[in-house]
């Protein structure tokens, strides 16, 4: 899905806790229709965007992941998904991070999600997603680090 093998780093663009703005289209009494934007954080994790690296534009497809949180079953994980893909649904363009604003950000083709599990995640959460046939990845190399022993790593 990588728009340009040459200038990968280019090809993507990240967004943290992203949020989108949606846009309402509400019918007027003049019989023109009034719009009503809103800005909404997804319940994801991250989005990863396509971009051309040339034309500097948002291509149409979009991953969107989710990364398993301590205590969290596969229902919520799964709601999650489901209340991001309503609010996909909709027009809505992304909130761009500073240095890609002027980027044209509206809607996706395609959005996919991924799913980041660990090794400590509950097998019925690897299984569940298997058997939706959603993707899902384990990260071996998460650590779990006590407050005192971040606070030595930080300092």
């Amino acid at each position: 899905m990588l728009p340009s093998l040459r200038r990968p780093e280019q090809s993507l663009i990240t967004i943290p806790l992203p949020l989108i703005r949606v846009r309402h289209r509400l019918p007027s009494t003049g019989g023109s229709k009034d719009i009503i934007r809103q800005t909404i954080q997804l319940p994801c994790d991250l989005a990863i965007i396509m971009c051309d690296p040339e034309w500097k534009v948002k291509l149409g497809a979009e991953i969107i992941i989710f990364i398993h949180r301590p205590g969290e079953d596969l229902s919520d994980l799964l709601y999650r998904w489901r209340t991001t893909q309503i609010h996909l649904d909709k027009e809505y363009e992304w909130l761009m991070p500073p240095k890609d604003e002027h980027m044209f950000s509206e809607g996706a083709d395609q959005v996919h999600p991924l799913f980041v599990l660990f090794e400590n995640s509950p097998t019925r959460i690897r299984k569940g997603l298997a058997g939706s046939y959603l993707p899902n990845v384990v990260d071996t190399h998460f650590e779990v680090f006590s407050d005192e022993e971040l606070l030595k790593k930080i300092i």
